[in-house]
């Protein structure tokens, strides 16, 4: 008895100390690349920004300014789409909501301008069909002229015209998210913030997000949410972690695999931003790379003017860049310099 103690000791100890060794090598990754970078586009920028890095879980990077913190709020831009996607995606887990039902089931009078064919799963991936609002991405990241989500969607079914048939062409906008946005408000019969606070942000621990609209106007799903740091990289933990945070499921499975995989693969590109070109598009989200099969790997609810969020699932990191302001000189090449520059921290490149 007990040389099987003894052993069992022993097997004990070694478990410990190559767990110690494996904690201490990660500890000394050389970030010295990231903080060159940042250092390099320090007027890009500017004096308010936060950037997260997290693996496994764990804070691996971080880095805050004198004048912006990691739990400061900012707006996010379209990297607000990636909450509106994964709200829906509560209701769907809960029989509440089908993907694949038209929206008319909701808003009837889409049936009535000829657009009862559109659905859910065409609004999160930017695949409706109708025109978009011949605006710039800067307006479109800005707070709506509408006093609510009904008049947004229902200015939509009579006024946008149809220029492709449903899942035949991309065109990244903000039409599809809002819609779906109003889709939520009928069937929870609720208010959208009042929804997406109680299915997403409270469960997730995120206490700055917010979609308030202080003029009074309606909320804008697909880009005036407000976020942290900290808050922003807890919802994307629970992805990696296929819906669980904290041991509680927030999302199934199944609706997590459907927001990171490309919907309409053979869809036609109408429109994408510069900043996008080259990615595909899940739901709420870019696809930076993916598995040969649709299957994102690595993807990013570019924020354009500022925010960079990613996940990368083959490597477990999280991370979130914040700027505290709509810059549109914000270029990709940064972004891909960073994660490129985590990914050799981490590998020890």
């Amino acid at each position: 008895m007990s040389e099987n103690r003894l052993v069992k000791c022993q097997n004990f100890s070694l478990i410990v100390f190559f767990m110690l060794l494996f904690q201490f090598g990660f500890a000394q990754a050389d970030f010295s690349k990231l903080d060159a970078i940042l250092k390099k586009n320090e007027k890009l920028l500017g004096k308010e920004y936060a950037l997260v890095i997290q693996k496994d879980g764990k804070n691996i990077f971080l880095r805050e300014t004198e004048d912006f913190k990691l739990k400061s709020p900012a707006p996010i831009g379209h990297s607000s789409q990636w909450y509106t996607a994964a709200l829906i995606m509560t209701l769907v887990d809960e029989g509440k909501l089908n993907l694949d039902e038209p929206v008319s089931k909701y808003i009837p009078i889409f049936s009535k301008y000829m657009k009862g064919y559109i659905t859910l799963r065409h609004c999160l991936s930017h695949t409706t069909g109708l025109d978009n609002d011949p605006v710039g991405l800067l307006k479109l990241a800005q707070k709506t002229k509408f006093t609510s989500l009904e008049e947004e969607a229902e200015h939509y079914a009579i006024k946008k015209l149809i220029v492709d048939n449903p899942g035949q062409a991309f065109a990244y906008g903000s039409v599809g998210m809002n819609i779906a946005a109003r889709v939520v408000e009928v069937a929870t019969k609720k208010s959208f913030e009042r929804v997406i606070a109680e299915k997403l942000f409270r469960p997730l621990g995120i206490r700055t997000g917010s979609f308030y609209n202080e003029s009074g106007n309606a909320p804008n799903p697909s880009g005036w949410a407000m976020s942290s740091a900290f808050d922003y990289v807890n919802f994307m933990q629970m992805l990696l972690n296929k819906g669980l945070f904290n041991g509680k499921r927030v999302l199934s499975e199944n609706a997590v695999n459907e927001l990171l995989k490309q919907q309409y693969p053979d869809a036609r590109l109408r429109y994408t931003p510069d900043i996008t070109k080259g990615y595909k598009y899940g739901m709420g989200a870019w696809i930076l790379e993916d598995d040969g099969k649709g299957n994102g790997v690595i993807l990013s609810a570019v924020g354009m003017y500022g925010t960079w969020p990613w996940i990368d699932t083959k490597r477990k990191i999280a991370g979130i860049l914040i700027v505290n302001q709509l810059n549109d000189n914000f270029k990709k090449d940064l972004s891909e310099e960073i994660m490129d520059a985590v990914n050799g921290a981490i590998e020890g490149n």
